[in-house]
């Protein structure tokens, strides 16, 4: 992304945050901002996200994306998911896209991504993706149940400006997909990459626990799963854990 404004930060409270202010300011122009350290670093909801100062990718990017409409804004999540996992995948095997976005290797977390829309009627006003990225810290002490980073999957560290800059000459490879009327190809290539599907799983929904299969994820975001009595099961973000 040629046209792209960088500032970098020693600590902040949230890349997203930051990003936020400026958004209005900064009108047509593409910025990412990337930080040593978060104070309030956050994930969906209320989640928040450990890093070792200066160990790990804090990121956040804002585009303008104003060609896709509000109902079709998955394919922003289909574009990072597979920008980030297909960079990650040039150092080791296994990546994969934990719906709706969290890039998983084996059954451990690598990468975190919060994606915040403006809206307008008719199209996307602006996007701000926050990304995290677990890449050279060895140790973590927070609860999160399944961490895990680069340095420990590889066995060495990493340049993590080489992965930014191959990270976003991906996303612009994939967001050409929603320029060019190849959205399906764009989606194709999301399922083909995701995690669990296909394999019989424990889950759990407002109802209880239960097993099923991961059949799709539809171009709308929905998870579509199937549990052992045969019945189609659909859910928006958040409607459902993967235990």
């Amino acid at each position: 992304m040629t046209d792209l404004t960088h500032i970098r930060l020693s600590e902040v409270d949230s890349t997203n945050n930051y990003l936020r202010a400026l958004a209005s300011d900064h009108g047509a122009d593409n910025v990412l901002v990337t930080a040593d350290y978060q104070t309030a670093g956050r994930g969906s909801a209320t989640n928040t996200w450990e890093s070792e100062s200066g160990r790990n990718i804090l990121m956040s990017l804002l585009t303008h994306p104003t060609h896709i409409r509000p109902a079709h804004q998955f394919l922003l999540t289909e574009c990072i998911s597979l920008a980030i996992r297909d960079a990650l995948s040039g150092f080791a095997e296994g990546f994969t896209i934990k719906w709706p976005n969290d890039i998983y290797n084996k059954d451990k977390k690598v990468v975190g991504i919060l994606i915040e829309n403006r809206l307008t009627a008719s199209h996307i006003q602006d996007c701000i993706m926050g990304i995290g990225i677990n890449v050279n810290q060895s140790r973590f002490t927070s609860p999160a149940p399944n961490p895990a980073s680069l340095v420990q999957i590889t066995g060495h560290e990493h340049d993590r400006d080489a992965i930014i800059a191959r990270i976003l000459s991906l996303y612009h490879h994939y967001l050409t997909f929603t320029l060019d009327g190849r959205e399906a190809q764009l989606h194709d290539c999301y399922l083909a990459h995701l995690y669990r599907r296909g394999v019989e799983a424990d889950y759990e929904d407002a109802l209880g626990p239960f097993r099923a299969t991961l059949t799709t994820v539809l171009p709308s975001g929905h998870l579509v799963l199937t549990d052992i009595a045969g019945r189609e099961r659909r859910y928006e973000f958040k409607g459902v854990k993967f235990k």
